[in-house]
């Protein structure tokens, strides 16, 4: 995307897209948090979170998120969204898809909305540092819009092409309508969560 791009976007409304009031954002949101296979996580991992709408739901199956972006007003805006007392811990940091990975794994990976913004090649370059960052039987959960917008580089379907292609990742479950993709996927190394860990259980 053009340098600059979501800055100007957030500078105009600190809610660009509606996470707050469109139905498709509140449907897709309760679709997203339904197929996780798993009650309960440890540690997710949430790129280009916005203005944390996703993130507070997210933080209510996780025991601790980091959750990033690349405009600190979105930022700004996901902190004061999470900033009760008593929640589950999240980090919020000023990053970006396509940029160096730091050196730690997840059990939950959600990308929603967010891959879209890169190119074929960035992208599946992404997809295998997200494999890597996975713990053996983790999550990983892609949703995107289906229609094609100008401005993005690729499309929904485009994206969950190359997610379906990427080696070390075991599809899990699927939906799809005329609006939305969502795709989850086992990091299929190691060993599957057992019952137990699906259910939450341990």
């Amino acid at each position: 995307m053009p340098p600059g791009y979501f800055d100007r976007m957030y500078a105009h409304d600190v809610d660009p897209w509606r996470f707050t009031t469109r139905w498709y954002e509140r449907r897709k949101r309760a679709l997203t948090m339904a197929m996780l296979p798993r009650a309960r996580y440890r540690r997710g991992f949430e790129p280009g979170c916005s203005i944390g709408v996703l993130t507070e739901e997210l933080a209510g199956r996780c025991d601790h998120v980091v959750s990033t972006d690349i405009a600190e007003r979105a930022l700004d805006a996901a902190r004061s969204r999470l900033s009760r007392p008593n929640r589950t811990p999240v980090e919020f940091r000023l990053w970006g898809l396509g940029q160096p990975w730091e050196t730690e794994e997840f059990d939950l990976i959600v990308f929603s909305e967010v891959c879209y913004y890169l190119d074929t090649a960035s992208l599946r370059d992404v997809f295998e540092q997200a494999v890597a960052h996975l713990e053996p039987g983790g999550t990983l959960l892609c949703a995107h819009w289906r229609h094609v917008v100008a401005d993005y580089p690729l499309t929904g379907d485009e994206v969950h092409a190359i997610a379906r292609q990427t080696a070390g990742l075991s599809a899990s479950a699927h939906y799809d309508d005329e609006d939305v993709l969502i795709d989850v996927f086992a990091a299929s190394t190691g060993i599957p969560p057992s019952v137990a860990e699906v259910e939450g259980l341990v």
